[in-house]
Order: C-alpha cells, then structure tokens, then sequence
C-alpha cells in the first residue's frame, strides 16, 4: 500500500512538472546561455521584466537571432513590482496553481518590507506556517515510532524465520496492534514528501523566474550569484557560508526527520539516503543561486525547530 501511494504521488509531481516549468534560452549550437555575472542559466519564461543591463543584452542578443515564435518579448512582460497572478499565457496546472501564486507573494512580500530577500525568507516561513499542521503531525508519528522500535524489533526477531502464510498473517496483526497502541498511521511517512516536494519544486521554479530576485541584494549577497562564481570569479568567499549552511541545514534536518524503520534494513537504506541527499545538496550547493540557497536553508531550519518542538512536547 505504501509503495503504491508512493508511486501515485510520483506520478503526480511529474504530471504537474510537465505541465509548466522553467525553460531556458540556447545559442546556436543548442547550449544554455549562462549570464557570465551570476553563473546563472537565462531564463526564456520569465514571469516579470528584468532591470539588469547585462541581462538585457543578453535577451537582445538571443531575440536577434531567435525565430520569432522563440523570442523573449521584454516589453510586454509587467515589471516585477507590478507583477499579478493573471498575467501572461496559459502555462499549464502546475505554474497557473503553484509558481505563479508564489512569485507574485514573495515580490509582494518583498514590496511590503523594501527587499526581495527579506521577502524569500517570509514567504518560506509563512507558506512553512500554514503546512506545519501537516508536517508535525508527521514528525510526531515518527517520534511514536521510536517509541515503538523495541516491540516492532521484538516481533521481527519473533517471526525471522517464518515465512509460511499463517505467520505472515499474525505478524501483521501483531504489528497492526502494535501500531494502534501507539496510535501510528504507517501511511504518515508520505505526507511530510507529499508536501515538501511540490513546495521545494514551486520554490525554485518561482525563484528562477523572478529577474528581480537575482537583481536583489540581501546582507551584502547578491541573489542572482552562486557561490563558485562568487568565489572563484570575484574573490568573494564569505559566499562559501552558504554551502557550510546547507550542509548543516541539510544533517540536522534528516537526522531529526528520520524515525525509526520497519527493520533494521530498512533503516540502513533510510540512513544511505539522507547520507546521499546531504552530500548531494553540499555538492549543488556551489551553483545554485543565493536565493535558492536561502530558501532551502530557511526551509531546512524551520523544519528542525518543528521537529525539536515535538521531541520535546514526547518527552
């Protein structure tokens, strides 16, 4: 049941991911365009019109030698400021319900408070906010899972050896009982990936499509640089911070997520996975954008205060 689930919500995410995402611009031998300032690829469906010289060129390079069906029009897209949900074409579910939406509330956001990355980080703490009632509740069945271990460990070693259907059927009841006892949903597991994946996906696809973002500057950070060009091309390594901080971000936040599994193998695969996702985010650390780099770091953060609250609240 469980991997069907999984499966199903798998599917979903690539549904929506097909039905709208970020698109980028070519040169003529069909490579991506990187704006050499950020170490950023150039956006084609920009939301809103960029302000930056450097980008501006850029678009006005391509659109000269771009048919006229795969032309960037600059001048018709609103200014970020004045960005607003309905505007533009049709894009598909996923853009019209969750990038859109989100872009325009991270530039109001960003309005209200005079800065783009004051903004990012509200509007993760907010939407966070408004999903914590899911999420903790999914920390806390992992919580109550610890607390059963010893009895689900106890009833693995009971039945090692049987693999006759009878005592498949009374392991199952017995797990099934144990579970009651602890009032553990073993569905709950899916619920924290069904909402931080969207979440994350519309995150960064709003980002990218938001020139004013990048354009932003936040506690001396221009938003738009990756750290490898901060530092190997400007010399600037307080940028590595950010990779320090996701790498943290990132431990902490599978290390207090990660409840107790099913089996001991189980576990060691649960293990190898959050050892991969924080080696993998530590790795893409050094070229994704400030700004992303924001996001998943107040994210990550957010998620360990939740997940110690409830430790606490178990004790």
């Amino acid at each position: 049941m469980k991997k069907k689930i999984f499966k199903l919500m798998c599917m979903l995410l690539v549904v929506f991911s097909l039905t709208g995402c970020t698109k980028y611009i070519n040169n003529d031998k069909n490579k991506v365009i990187k704006n050499e300032a950020n170490g950023q690829n150039v956006v084609k469906n920009i939301l809103c019109k960029p302000t930056d010289k450097k980008l501006l060129s850029i678009y006005d390079d391509y659109n000269k030698k771009a048919k006229k069906q795969d032309k960037v029009n600059i001048n018709d897209l609103p200014t970020c400021e004045n960005l607003k949900v309905s505007q533009g074409k049709y894009e598909g579910i996923w853009t019209t319900i969750f990038v859109k939406p989100l872009a325009w509330f991270i530039i109001k956001l960003g309005n209200l408070v005079k800065n783009y990355g004051l903004g990012l980080i509200l509007a993760t703490l907010i939407i966070r906010g408004v999903v914590y009632p899911f999420t903790k509740k999914a920390a806390m069945q992992s919580e109550m899972l610890k607390k059963a271990k010893p009895e689900l460990d106890k009833l693995e070693k009971k039945y090692k050896d049987k693999t006759d259907q009878e005592s498949m059927m009374k392991k199952s009841q017995e797990m099934l009982m144990i579970y009651k006892k602890y009032d553990i949903n073993p569905m709950s597991g899916c619920l924290f990936s069904l909402i931080q994946l969207p979440l994350f996906f519309a995150f960064y696809e709003a980002i990218s499509r938001i020139p004013a973002l990048f354009e932003e500057n936040f506690l001396g950070f221009q938003l738009g640089t990756s750290p490898a060009v901060a530092v190997f091309s400007q010399g600037k390594y307080y940028y590595l911070i950010f990779i320090v901080l996701i790498f943290f971000a990132t431990y902490f936040s599978f290390k207090l997520n990660s409840g107790a599994s099913m089996s001991k193998e189980q576990e060691k695969s649960m293990k190898t996975m959050s050892n991969f996702m924080v080696v993998f985010m530590t790795f893409v650390s050094f070229s994704i954008s400030s700004g992303i780099a924001i996001y998943w770091i107040t994210s990550n953060v957010f998620t360990i205060v939740q997940n110690l609250i409830v430790k606490k609240e178990r004790k």
